[in-house]
């Protein structure tokens, strides 16, 4: 008999699947954790996506002109993007309250 998904431990996850978020991580604002956050400057971004792609939060996405940013709901300032992008368009600024 198949278990309910929040009966699920890790030995019930069968090799190769595909594991979603079942805790529901996007419910929870984690953005307030970090002490810097990213900044950009979209007239030298060239649109490559890198930032978003090495995003361990997966938070980078593209805005309705096609910059890549950061949801500051979800970023928590690891700086991996700033690190990650080539063109140096990506700085990293500490957060104020």
């Amino acid at each position: 008999m198949a278990k309910n998904e929040s009966e699920m431990t890790w030995k019930d996850v069968e090799i190769g699947c595909i594991v979603t978020d079942m805790a529901g991580a996007r419910a929870h604002e984690s953005g307030t954790w970090r002490s810097q956050r990213p900044t950009y400057d979209f007239k030298k971004c060239i649109k490559c996506g890198i930032c978003a792609i090495y995003c361990p939060e997966g938070c980078i996405g593209q805005n309705k002109d096609g910059n890549f940013e950061a949801d500051l709901f979800y970023c928590k300032g690891c700086g991996v993007c700033a690190k990650e992008c080539w063109t140096r368009v990506i700085k990293m600024v500490e957060e104020v309250e």
